[in-house]
This record gives C-alpha cells, sequence and structure tokens, in this order.
C-alpha cells in the first residue's frame, strides 16, 4: 500500500525535525561537556602552576649538589633542549651550564638601547683577571614579553639579538612556562628594566640584580653576589681607575703609567675653548697632562658638534660618542651599586662625588687625577679657570710638589712653601711606587716626608 504523495511529505518533514533536534541536543551536550573538559584542564593547569610556583619558592633559596634542578625547573620544562648560542646555533642543554656560576639577564625582547647593550657586551669580554674566568660563568638571556602572545616584531628582535650576542640565550622564549614567567614577575620583580640574576654553581641566587656592578667592573667583579658587590665598595677608593676602568684602552693605558689626566665636562663651547687654551699653555712648559672630554650627564647633539670643534681646532678628541655614554652609564651604575649595597665611610664618599658629577650644571667642571692614585681633585668651571689662569705663580712649584700637589696649594691656601714638613702621620699599606709619590696631609696640607716601616 502507498502513502498519498502529502503524507509522504508530511512525515518526511516530521522526521527531519526530530532529527534536527536530537542533532541540536547532540550539540548541546557535546558543548557542556566540552566546557567542563575546559573548566577542568584551566584547573589542573593551575594547579600545577600552584605547585610549580611553590617548587621554585622552596628550591631557589636553597643549596644543592649542583645547579641541574634549578635550571631544569626554570627554563627546560617544555623543552628538552631549551638554550642556543649565536656562536655555533646548536640546540643545548641546560647540562651545558653544570657547576657553573650562572647569570640570568631577564628583559623584555629588545634587550637594552644599543649603547647601553654595547656597554654590558664590552664589560663582560675585556681584560678577564685571569685566564679561565670565562670558562666559570656564563650570562643566559631570558627575554619576556609583557602582551599575552609574543609579536611577530618581537620575534624578529629576539632573534637577530640572539645571534649576535656572545652569549647563551633560550632558544624559543615563548615556550617559557606561564609559572615560571609569573615567578620571575613577582619574586624576582621583573617590570620592565632588565635584571641580572645570579645562581651560583650549586643553584642558589646570590644577586637579585647584579646588572649594576656587572656594568661597573665588568668580569672583576666575579663571582657577582651580593657579598662581593659589598667587598668591591668597601676596598674601592674614588680614583681616576674607578671612573674611566676599561672604557678606552689608550685610557686605560694612561691611567696604569700613572699619567696626570683631566677629565672635564661642559656643553659650553666658551669655556671649553678657554680650557683648553690654558692646558696647551701648561703643556708648552714641559708639564705632562692629558684631557678627556666627557660632555654632560643627558648626551645631546650639541655633544658632538662639541666633539668635532675639539678634534678640529685642538686636535685632542678623544672619546667617541658612544664611549662617552659608557663614563655616564657607569657613574649612574655606581650610584644605584652603592645605595644597593650599603653605604660605608668610604662608599658615602664615592657616592657624593658621583652625585655631584650626575647633578653638575652643563657651565664646566673638571677632575684631575694621577694614575690610579688617590690624588684625585675635581674643580667647578670658573674656579678652574681661576686656578689655571695663575699657573705663573704656581708652575715653579710643580717641579717640588707635583702638578696636582701645586694646583692643590692654590685651591687650598696651604703654607707648603717656606715650611719643613708637618708632624702629622699616617700609616698606609706599602705599594710599588708609594715611597716616591709626593705626600700631602689631609690636616694641614703641608708636604708630609715618606718611610718604609717594617713589621
Amino acid at each position: 500500500m502507498f502513502l498519498p504523495f502529502n503524507q509522504h511529505i508530511i512525515m518526511s518533514s516530521n522526521q527531519i525535525a526530530l532529527a534536527l533536534w536530537q542533532l541540536s541536543s547532540l550539540v548541546h551536550r557535546l558543548s557542556s561537556i566540552y566546557s567542563h573538559l575546559n573548566q577542568q584542564m584551566d584547573l589542573c593547569h593551575q594547579q600545577i602552576e600552584t605547585r610549580l610556583h611553590q617548587k621554585l619558592l622552596k628550591i631557589l633559596p636553597e643549596a644543592h649538589a649542583d645547579n641541574q634542578e634549578v635550571l631544569g625547573l626554570l627554563l627546560a620544562l617544555q623543552d628538552d633542549l631549551p638554550l642556543k648560542k649565536s656562536s655555533t646555533r646548536e640546540k643545548l642543554g641546560v647540562s651545558e651550564l653544570k657547576d657553573k656560576v650562572v647569570v640570568l639577564l631577564v628583559s623584555k625582547p629588545e634587550l637594552l638601547p644599543l649603547e647601553r647593550l654595547l656597554l654590558l657586551v664590552h664589560q663582560t669580554n675585556v681584560h678577564l683577571p685571569h685566564k679561565n674566568l670565562d670558562e666559570s660563568y656564563e650570562i643566559v638571556w631570558i627575554p619576556i614579553s609583557f602582551s599575552d602572545k609574543w609579536s611577530e616584531a618581537e620575534a624578529e628582535r629576539f632573534n637577530l639579538l640572539s645571534d649576535s650576542l656572545p652569549w647563551y640565550s633560550l632558544r624559543r622564549p615563548w615556550l617559557l612556562n606561564s609559572a615560571v614567567v609569573n615567578y620571575i614577575k613577582q619574586v624576582w620583580n621583573f617590570k620592565s628594566d632588565p635584571l641580572m640574576v645570579v645562581l651560583d654553581s650549586q643553584g642558589m641566587v646570590t644577586n637579585s640584580n647584579a646588572i649594576d656592578m656587572i656594568l661597573i667592573w665588568g668580569a672583576k667583579a666575579y663571582p657577582f653576589s651580593s657579598s662581593r658587590e659589598k667587598q668591591l665598595w668597601e676596598e674601592e677608593h674614588w680614583t681616576l681607575k674607578l671612573l674611566v676602568d676599561e672604557i678606552d684602552p689608550l685610557l686605560t693605558r694612561w691611567v696604569e703609567e700613572g699619567r696626570n689626566i683631566c677629565i672635564y665636562g661642559s656643553e659650553n663651547v666658551d669655556w671649553i675653548r678657554q680650557f683648553n687654551s690654558k692646558i696647551m699653555e701648561i703643556r708648552s712648559d714641559g708639564i705632562q697632562i692629558e684631557t678627556v672630554y666627557v660632555g654632560s650627564r643627558h648626551l645631546s647633539e650639541n655633544v658632538t658638534h662639541i666633539l668635532a670643534t675639539i678634534n678640529e681646532e685642538m686636535h685632542r678628541s678623544f672619546l667617541s660618542f658612544t664611549e662617552l655614554h659608557f663614563f655616564w652609564f657607569r657613574l649612574e651604575s655606581m650610584r644605584r651599586s652603592i645605595f644597593r649595597a650599603g653605604q660605608s665611610i668610604r662608599s658615602h664618599h664615592i657616592q657624593e662625588e658621583v652625585s655631584t658629577l650626575l647633578e653638575s650644571t652643563d657651565e664646566g667642571w673638571a677632575i684631575i687625577g694621577r694614575g690610579s692614585t688617590k690624588d684625585i681633585m675635581k674643580l667647578q668651571g670658573r674656579r678652574a679657570m681661576d686656578c689655571l689662569n695663575k699657573f705663573s705663580e704656581w708652575g715653579e712649584k710643580v717641579m717640588k710638589l707635583g702638578f696636582l700637589g701645586a694646583l692643590r696649594n692654590v685651591v687650598e691656601g696651604s703654607t707648603l712653601t717656606g715650611a719643613g714638613p708637618c708632624g702629622h702621620s699616617n700609616i698606609v699599606p706599602y705599594a710599588e711606587g708609594l715611597v716616591e709619590e709626593v705626600a700631602v696631609c689631609n690636616k694641614c696640607k703641608r708636604l708630609m716626608e715618606s718611610y718604609v716601616v717594617y713589621e
């Protein structure tokens, strides 16, 4: 028996409606299951992150047999070969860092402005204190994006830098575990400025940010711990060596040779011309003094014109514009580092001198010292010119007192001439060449006689 055509169509429509309802119901059920599974996955992920965060909180402050567990947790949770080095571009594991001090350079993908980055590279690669030190520590760059997802521009910048820098870097930093990223931001307080977090060979954090001490002393600050930073400031003196250490090879050599060096700064071209004219007069009398122009803290386009003027008119251009940046960056790092390390009497004096330079006006100043000795003095622009203008009065004393001694005689109104050695005493540790130096009493500003005392 055949149904009428119309009835067949009606029944087919009912079947379609039923099928659609069943399909809709199935979609709803699947959507509910999917949503529930997503919630469970998020919950599991949160629990895993919480446990990992707690584990990091527990193990980072502790000493271990080596640094492998700590580095594995930080860097290798989602990649067994998380590292690369620009020199080889191989995929490398954290085992490459075993038994070494590891400095984790944490930054945004763009890392640092060019001049500051060049200084960091420079300071970690010049004149290591001993041959094997470069094998005792490694720097690992960990770039972190503040976006939910790495942008194409960030990835391109990272690839360019990581293929050029002389350090290890994460091979795929976008795979860094979110719990690790949160730990770095919350516990290590990474905001936007770069950090250099130091792990010793046992994986313990010994310095939460060593970037300033590395910019100041470079590899000589090894092993870069907070205690080492404090020790360095306790041993440091306000000297030309501290001011210009390693920013230029020739300048470093002059310091080592014990030359008279004048570092001066200003953006006043007239003052610079007058100052250099007087220095040239002093040189014409056979007195050795080197001059180094460093501009001002906020290096402007005007400084580049002044450098060109000094080179053209006085033939004394010395530091490049990039090296001027090095000079001022290191001063800024000194002020922060002293504050972080805690002030001793000696470092407080250094901080005062550094702050005076950083806050100086553009009118002019000069710091004059001799080699790596503590014999150093600072003159503001007008006072410097007054003293240099009186060179005909004090120049004859240079042979007896040395250049700095004679200049100090004018500045401080000492009664050195016509008086015998003072009766004050001061015992200092022996150093080569110390006996031959002219010693001036800090109390009465008169000459002191030098003797060697044996215990």
